[in-house]
């Protein structure tokens, strides 16, 4: 068979929610609000191909600054797949970031092929998801407040310190969306810890959870949970903080399945003893 050429074109505002739900029936459970806060970074970075004015494949490669893009939503539709059409959209996808590092979560057994693109492994993200141990939570502790109650200048320092690039848009719209709650623990003045958990298509996503300790993110994430009366949860860890992992762990949470964040360059030092929940593995 003749390899069809895609007509590749940016996305619309109003088609990103039609690539939320191509992720959803790939079991990537997507939050409720995603589509909307996705757009705020790049209004060119969804890429949608199609033919015969169809949609048959995506990709989004969003370009957060002059340095740095991420790369998410690489998907073709299941009768389609195997003639070609992925590679084609992938290639418009790099094209788009131009000369910036990208970072991508993929799924482990690709891998080999997104070496050959250039990307490396830099370490795994692991979705851990269940119903929390009530016995591990913490009681209210002194100093949570509403996420919206912290200067928004806190947040992007502390942000800055576990993503290679500024999203302060992405912040604002992903702290303020409806649906979401955030908390924070302040010590001394100071940020001690921050976190979103959002409401999904299954359960809740907690995301980002940033901490300068495990108490501290314990703490947080305790009254996330509080706050949504309980339910079925999901964190995703980087593997490479073994406390975030103990703490999955610690709460009855079991594995789910497993990304590899590459990149396709060095990207700036990153505090990953930080991380204990990633924000999203669609954009970072």
């Amino acid at each position: 068979m003749d390899q069809q050429n895609l007509n590749i074109r940016p996305m619309r505002a109003d088609e990103i929610p039609a690539a939320i739900e191509w992720a959803a029936a790939e079991g990537w459970n997507p939050g409720l609000a995603d589509a909307a806060c996705f757009g705020t970074v790049d209004r060119c970075g969804f890429l949608i191909g199609e033919l015969d004015g169809e949609a048959a494949a995506t990709v989004s490669c969003v370009n957060y600054d002059a340095s740095f893009a991420f790369l998410g939503f690489y998907m073709v539709r299941p009768d389609l797949r195997g003639r070609g059409l992925g590679l084609q959209i992938w290639k418009a996808a790099i094209a788009h970031a131009g000369a910036r590092i990208i970072g991508l979560d993929g799924v482990v057994a690709q891998q080999a092929n997104y070496r050959k693109s250039g990307f490396e492994l830099a370490y795994p993200n692991i979705r851990y998801g269940g119903i929390a141990a009530a016995n591990v939570l913490n009681a209210k502790t002194p100093g949570v407040v509403a996420l919206t109650d912290v200067p928004i200048a806190l947040i992007e320092a502390s942000d800055a310190t576990v993503f290679p690039a500024p999203r302060p848009a992405f912040l604002r719209a992903w702290i303020g969306a409806p649906g979401h709650i955030g908390r924070a623990l302040m010590r001394d003045g100071a940020l001690a810890a921050w976190g979103v958990i959002r409401p999904c298509r299954r359960g809740w996503k907690i995301g980002p959870l940033v901490a300068d300790d495990r108490a501290s993110a314990e703490a947080v994430l305790s009254a996330l949970i509080a706050d949504i009366g309980g339910g079925e949860i999901f964190l995703d860890v980087p593997g490479v903080n073994h406390e975030a992992v103990a703490l999955a762990k610690d709460l009855g949470l079991a594995p789910v399945f497993e990304t590899a964040r590459m990149y396709t360059g060095r990207v700036p030092p990153l505090r990953l003893e930080r991380v204990f929940g990633v924000t999203t593995f669609e954009l970072g």
